[in-house]
C-alpha cells in the first residue's frame, strides 16, 4: 500500500513516464524563464517607474536593486533546499516552492510601492530557489540513463521557452498604456503555476530519495516503472544494488554539514566530496560569470544606453533574440552527449569571449567623441549578441544544472545541486545589481570584464574537470572512490565521452548475477541484499 503513494494513478511507465516527467519539471523551469525575463520589460515601462517612484538617473541604484533583490530571495531558497530536499523528498519540496512562488507573484502583481514590490520578490525567489535546486535532481534521479542529460538540458531548453514568451509579451504590451503594460506580465506567472499543479502531483517519488529512507520495495516498482521493466527484471535488480550499495557507503564514509563547514574530510576512504561540490558549484559560477544576465534581464536596457536603439526596437530585437537562443538551446540537448560536458562548455566559453571581445571593441568606437559613422558601428554589436546567445544556448546554458546532479555522490546530491544553485544565485544577484551601474558609469569597459571572465572560463574547464557524459551516477562514485589526481586533463578515461570500459563490465557481471538470482525464483528485495554482500566484497577487492 505504500508504494501507492508514490505511483502515477494512470499507471505510466516508461516512455510515457518521462514524458510527463519532461512536462512537469519543464513548465517549472519554464517559468523559471519567464521570471528571468519579465522583469526586463518591467523596468522600462513608464507606468511601473511611476508608480514606484524609479524615474531619473539618481533612481538606478534603487532599481538595480529591486530588480536583483529576486535573486538574494532564489539564494536563500536554493539553501534552504539542502534541508527541505532531503526531510520532504523531491516532489513535495517543488509543491512546496510552487506554493511559495505563487504568493509572491500576488504581491508583485498587486504592488503600489518599492517595499511591496521587494516582498514579492523576495517571496517569489525563495520559492524559485528551492524549485530550481530540487528539480534538476529529481529529473535526474528518475531519468533513464540513456536519457539523463538530453532530459535535463531539455528542461533548461523549456526554460526559454518561457523566457521567450517573457520577451514577446514585454514588447506587445509595450504599445499600452498604464498598469496593464507591466501587472499583466507579472500577473501572467500564474499561468505556469497552474500547469505545474495540474502535473507534478501525479509523478513518482524519486526512487534514491526513497531508499535513504528504507522505503527499498517502493524506490523497487518506481524504477521498474521508469525502465518498463518487471520488478524481478536483472537491469531493474542492478540499479536498486547498485542505489543501496552507494548509499550504505556513504552512510559510513559521508561528510556531514558540521565536518564541511569545519573543513574536516572523512576519517576513512572518502569520495572526495568537498571537491566534488567546488566542482559543481563552479560550474554554476560559469553560467554568471559568462554575463548571461547581463543581457538576459537588461537588454533593452543595454541596446538603449549602449548602442543607442530606440526603446520600442530595443524590445523587438530583444523578442527576436528569445526565439534564435531557444532554437540554438535545442541543439545543445543533441551535443550534450555526442561532445561531452567538458568539450561543450569550453566551445562556449571560447565562443562568448570571442562575442564580448567584439563588442567591446564596437561600443568603444561609438564611444569615443566625433568618430564619424558611430551609430552605424555600435549598431553593428547587436549581431554579436545574438551570436553569443548561440554559444551559450549550446553549452552554458543547461550543463552547469546538469553537472552538479552528476559530479555529486548520492547523499551529497541535493546538498551539492542546492549549492550549486545558491552559488548561481548570489553571482545572479552582483551581476543584476552592477549592471545598470556599470554600464552608466564605465561604458564600454563594462564589457571588458566579461570577455576576461570568458577566457578564464576555457582553461579552468580543460583542467580541473572530469567527463560525466555516458556515465551511471554511480560510475562517478566509483570514480572518485579510486583518489583520483585533481588534475584530470592526462586522465585518457576521466576526459573521455564514452563510458569506460572497466563499469560496463562491472555492470554486466552484477546483471548476470541479479538474472541468475531471478531465474532461481528468488523474490526482489531478498536478491538485492545478497548482492548488496557479494558487491562489497567485490568493492573491498578493487580498493585495496
Amino acid at each position: 500500500m505504500a508504494y501507492l503513494k508514490h505511483l502515477t494513478p494512470s499507471g505510466l511507465r516508461g516512455g510515457r513516464l518521462s514524458l510527463w516527467f519532461a512536462v512537469g519539471c519543464g513548465a517549472d523551469m519554464a517559468l523559471y524563464g519567464y521570471d528571468q525575463g519579465v522583469f526586463g520589460g518591467v523596468v522600462i515601462s513608464p507606468d511601473y517607474l511611476r508608480v514606484h517612484d524609479l524615474e531619473g538617473p539618481s533612481r538606478t541604484n534603487l532599481l538595480s536593486t529591486v530588480t536583483a533583490i529576486y535573486n538574494v530571495g532564489c539564494f536563500l531558497g536554493a539553501v534552504s533546499a539542502t534541508w527541505v530536499g532531503g526531510k520532504l523528498g523531491r516532489k513535495k519540496s517543488v509543491l512546496l516552492g510552487i506554493t511559495i512562488m505563487t504568493i509572491g507573484a500576488v504581491l508583485q502583481t498587486t504592488s503600489y510601492g518599492i517595499p511591496h514590490m521587494m516582498v514579492g520578490r523576495i517571496v517569489s525567489g525563495i520559492g524559485n530557489g528551492i524549485n530550481s535546486s530540487t528539480v534538476a535532481v529529481w529529473q535526474t534521479e528518475t531519468a533513464p540513463a540513456r536519457l539523463k542529460g538530453k532530459l535535463v538540458i531539455l528542461q533548461n531548453a523549456l526554460l526559454l521557452v518561457g523566457f521567450s514568451i517573457s520577451n514577446w509579451l514585454n514588447y506587445g504590451l509595450a504599445f499600452a498604456h498604464g498598469p496593464v503594460s507591466w501587472r499583466f506580465p507579472l500577473a501572467f506567472q500564474l499561468v505556469f503555476i497552474i500547469m505545474i499543479y495540474l502535473v507534478i502531483p501525479w509523478l513518482p517519488e524519486s526512487p534514491r530519495w526513497l531508499i535513504t529512507k528504507g522505503q527499498d520495495e517502493d524506490a523497487l516498482n518506481i524504477l521498474s516503472d521508469i525502465e518498463d521493466k518487471p520488478a524481478t527484471d536483472a537491469f531493474v535488480l542492478s540499479q536498486l544494488q547498485s542505489i543501496k550499495y552507494t548509499v550504505e557507503y556513504e552512510r559510513t564514509n559521508g561528510m556531514s554539514w558540521g565536518d564541511l563547514l569545519r573543513g574536516r574530510g572523512s576519517k576513512k576512504a572518502g569520495t572526495k566530496m568537498i571537491r566534488r561540490l567546488i566542482l559543481g558549484m563552479g560550474a554554476q559560477s560559469f553560467q554568471q560569470f559568462s554575463g548571461i544576465n547581463v543581457t538576459s534581464y537588461y537588454m533593452p536596457t543595454i541596446l538603449t544606453s549602449s548602442v543607442g536603439l530606440s526603446a520600442d526596437l530595443a524590445r523587438l530585437l530583444a523578442a527576436c533574440n528569445s526565439i534564435q537562443y531557444l532554437l540554438w538551446s535545442f541543439l545543445g540537448i543533441r551535443q550534450v552527449d555526442r561532445w561531452g560536458r567538458r568539450n561543450t562548455m569550453i566551445f562556449s566559453a571560447a565562443g562568448q569571449c570571442f562575442c564580448y571581445i567584439i563588442i567591446t571593441a564596437l561600443i568603444r568606437y561609438n564611444e569615443l567623441p566625433g568618430y564619424p559613422n558611430a551609430k552605424q558601428v555600435a549598431s553593428a554589436s547587436v549581431a554579436f549578441f545574438f551570436l553569443y546567445y548561440v554559444f551559450f544556448g549550446i553549452g552554458t546554458q543547461g550543463i552547469p544544472w546538469l553537472y552538479p546532479t552528476e559530479i555529486n555522490s548520492l547523499t551529497m546530491r541535493t546538498k551539492g545541486a542546492a549549492l550549486g544553485a545558491a552559488t548561481n544565485w548570489i553571482l545572479n544577484f552582483m551581476v543584476v545589481e552592477i549592471t545598470p551601474i556599470g554600464v552608466q558609469n564605465l561604458g564600454w569597459r563594462f564589457y571588458v570584464i566579461w570577455a576576461v571572465l570568458n577566457a578564464a572560463m576555457v582553461p579552468t574547464m580543460y583542467f580541473f574537470y572530469p567527463e560525466t557524459a555516458g556515465r551511471t551516477l554511480e560510475d562517478m562514485d566509483e570514480y572518485y572512490r579510486a583518489n583520483p589526481p585533481i588534475l584530470v586533463f592526462r586522465d585518457k578515461e576521466a576526459i573521455s565521452r564514452k563510458r569506460p570500459e572497466r563499469y560496463r563490465i562491472k555492470e554486466e557481471e552484477v546483471i548476470k548475477k541479479n538474472d541468475f538470482g531471478a531465474t532461481s525464483q528468488t523474490p526482489a528485495t531478498e536478491g538485492a541484499e545478497k548482492i548488496d554482500e557479494e558487491q562489497v566484497q567485490h568493492q573491498e577487492t578493487v580498493n585495496s
